[in-house]
């Protein structure tokens, strides 16, 4: 997981925002990390404007902390955004 996740613990969540050369690179990538979703189901949190999306993940409703899924999928959304829409 890259350093650019940031951790909190009220609410228990990774946060990171990811930045694109234009719009139909965050389509890619969003469209990739749907499938990702689905594949994995996990269903984080995603607000995007033109050329960004903020991404948090929760844990587990009523979990104390992350569990090893979620961090997991921070490292997967990062190889799809190194591997297929980085600007």
């Amino acid at each position: 997981m890259s350093k650019e996740w940031r951790e909190r613990k009220r609410p228990n969540c990774l946060e990171k925002r990811y930045g694109f050369s234009d719009y139909e690179a965050l389509r890619d990538f969003l469209d990739r990390a749907a499938e990702l979703s689905e594949r994995e189901g996990l269903y984080p949190d995603m607000g995007f404007g033109r050329d960004y999306v903020n991404i948090t993940i929760n844990a587990a409703e009523g979990a104390d902390e992350l569990a090893i899924e979620q961090r997991d999928f921070a490292v997967q959304l990062d190889a799809l955004y190194t591997a297929n829409a980085s600007p």
